[in-house]
């Protein structure tokens, strides 16, 4: 693999992330140890060195396997985990971004994760009911206190990550680096205010579900292959099938498979966007990393857009569409620097 900073620092990143929601098999559907040993070794020895996991992920055992294969090696790797959701139902503050779950997520994820320190916490997902203030002097705080390296957002509107990593910014803490959001040629919602926000902070993206949950790997679309789906037909749209259609026959023109196709789409226009990696075995994960070297032709990245086409809204086609009465017709004539 090849490697980017991540975001605006000097942190090396791999290409791809290393998903690791399955690993342990407390949720039913999940990865024995020896399994996850076996994809863990093949994503380090393909170059990757960021594993991505979480505190609730297979209630806790995710983060005790990770830990567990890091072992000696702990130095080499980027280890990203996440807080926010509850590992208590029946306490009110178990859960959400206030400090006080931050403080104590931290420290048993450091635990059960084996370390001393966090290079990448993710605030899991937005909480409407914590001030932004809190949070972000919250982060602040662990960084400064070197439990945490890096800070991101997962899961949160635009206008949220910007304000608080503006606010962070004036006010001397620790801003984001990284963004961790849904992105996929069925999921493509980012592109309206998120992916546009992260170019301009200069925000890494974490692609989570870029399969789309196994339908862009053809499981649906080509005859005989949706065995060991954590989904099924009956709830996919006939957009999804036509979608997931267009992508075979774009990846067997290409002579690649349907996963490979759809990985390299995520990352056709922006390099910094990382698709995490969510493989159960050593050939999904070696298909998934081939993606890497997958270059689409415009003509099958258009294909591809045009099948997945959809609305970005107000106001963003408005101000497409008002162009030349803004701008008048020189704008025709008109190419930015950036």
């Amino acid at each position: 693999m090849r490697y980017t900073t991540f975001g605006n620092t000097g942190l090396r990143v791999s290409e791809a992330f290393l998903g690791t929601m399955g690993f342990g098999e407390d949720w039913g559907w999940g990865v024995s140890v020896e399994d996850c040993r076996k994809i863990f070794t093949a994503y380090a020895e393909a170059g990757g060195n960021v594993i991505d996991t979480a505190n609730r992920y297979t209630d806790g055992s995710s983060e005790r396997i990770v830990g567990e294969l890091l072992g000696p090696d702990r130095e080499r790797f980027v280890l990203a985990t996440k807080y926010t959701l509850t590992m208590d139902g029946a306490d009110p503050n178990a859960s959400g971004n206030h400090r006080k779950n931050l403080r104590r997520s931290v420290e048993d994820s450091l635990r059960r994760l084996d370390t001393d320190y966090i290079d990448l916490l993710w605030v899991h997902i937005w909480d409407p009911n914590t001030p932004l203030e809190e949070t972000m002097r919250a982060l602040d705080d662990l960084v400064r206190a070197g439990k945490v390296l890096y800070i991101g957002l997962s899961d949160a509107p635009a206008w949220v990550a910007a304000r608080a990593h503006t606010m962070a910014e004036l006010r001397g803490w620790t801003p984001f680096a990284g963004l961790q959001l849904n992105y996929s040629l069925l999921e493509r919602g980012i592109e309206r205010e998120l992916l546009p926000m992260a170019e301009a902070l200069r925000l890494s993206v974490a692609a989570w579900a870029p399969l789309a949950r196994g339908v862009l790997t053809g499981k649906f679309t080509r005859e005989g292959a949706a065995a060991g789906s954590r989904t099924s037909r009956e709830k996919l749209s006939e957009r999804d099938l036509r979608v997931a259609a267009v992508l075979d026959t774009v990846a067997d023109d290409l002579g690649v498979s349907s996963s490979q196709a759809a990985v390299a789409w995520t990352r056709a226009r922006h390099r910094w966007i990382h698709p995490i990696i969510g493989a159960r075995t050593i050939e999904q994960l070696t298909d998934t990393v081939a993606a890497l070297e997958v270059e689409l032709p415009a003509e099958a990245l258009a294909k591809l857009d045009e099948a997945a086409s959809f609305e970005l809204g107000f106001p963003q086609d408005f101000i497409a569409m008002t162009r030349e009465f803004t701008y008048g017709p020189s704008v025709e004539r008109f190419e930015p620097r950036r």
